[in-house]
Parts: structure tokens; C-alpha cells; sequence
């Protein structure tokens, strides 16, 4: 699957502090055998988030895009919001899913505003800013990501196990 990372970061992006949750995606994708595209990083900017979600699922293809960063309640925090802009379709039961697996490693959990959703062809995923939440949101998510991934597609993922079906 072709995937993209998008680091939501006013700082990273100004180069004050390294993207650090972006790098442990790509090497999580890297592990799933997807195909990462692109690694960015943008500031915590609606307008500038949304660009770049649209341009990833519509103009470069991208089958996942995962995010990081912007998801909490400072005022800056907006990622959510840009997600909602783009997206054509919500996945509570994916968010459920990883707010509650993060309620079992912190009770700030529930303080999350991360959108999962789907534009087009692309399942878009908001993930927290830390290293370690990503990690632990992304081994959520990771056993449906190739089945999602191939419903977006429009292939029949039974068919595809069982050749001799129609």
C-alpha cells in the first residue's frame, strides 16, 4: 500500500525541535511492508493540514495517510479539524478502538481529539504527537490497516483468498 506520514508540529516545522513521532511511523509502515511515499512535516495550521491531506490522497495516490501530532486541546491543536474538512466518511469504530487501547497505558487518553476517516480511496488516521503513542496506536490499527486498505480499493478481499469463488 502506498502510505504517507504527515507530522503536525509548529515547532518541528520551523526547526526548533526534531520530528521525532514521524520517523518511528515510517519505520512501522516500513515493518508492514507499505510503501511510504512521503514523510512531511506541517505546521498546526487547518489550511495547511487539509493541503496537504488533499494532495496526498488525490494527487499522490496514497492509499494511508497517517498523522501525528495536533490532536490534544491547546489552542494550536487542529489536526481533527482539518481531518473533518477532507474526509467523506468517519471510522468511530477505529477511533473508539485506539482511545481505548491508549486508556490502558494513560488516563490522558480521553483527552484525545484524533479522526479516522476516508477521503476518496485513502484511510486517513490521526495519531497523538508522542513516539510512544504512535507506536502503541499503531499496533492498534495495524491488523485491519491491508484489509481496509483493499475494501478502499474496491477488491473483494474474499475472492482474493479464495480464487475458485466468484
Amino acid at each position: 500500500m502506498r502510505a504517507a506520514v504527515v507530522t503536525v508540529s509548529d515547532r518541528s516545522f520551523r526547526g526548533e525541535r526534531p520530528d521525532v513521532s514521524g520517523p518511528v511511523l515510517v519505520r512501522l509502515l516500513d515493518a508492514s511492508h507499505a510503501q511510504v511515499v512521503e514523510s512531511t512535516v506541517v505546521p498546526d495550521d487547518i489550511a495547511r493540514i487539509a493541503e496537504t491531506l488533499i494532495r496526498l490522497a488525490d494527487e499522490a495516490c496514497c492509499e494511508l495517510i497517517i498523522t501525528t501530532g495536533g490532536t490534544g486541546l491547546s489552542p494550536r491543536d487542529v489536526t481533527p479539524e482539518a481531518t473533518k474538512q477532507v474526509i467523506e466518511k468517519s471510522l468511530p469504530g477505529m477511533e473508539e478502538a485506539i482511545r481505548q487501547d491508549s486508556l490502558r497505558h494513560t488516563p490522558f487518553a480521553m483527552l484525545s481529539r484524533a479522526v479516522v476517516g476516508v477521503r476518496g480511496r485513502t484511510l486517513i488516521i490521526n495519531m497523538p504527537g508522542s513516539p510512544k503513542a504512535v507506536e502503541e496506536c499503531f499496533l492498534v490499527v495495524q491488523p485491519v490497516l491491508e484489509h481496509a486498505v483493499t475494501l478502499l480499493r474496491d477488491e473483494n478481499p474474499y475472492a482474493a483468498a479464495h480464487p475458485s469463488h466468484p
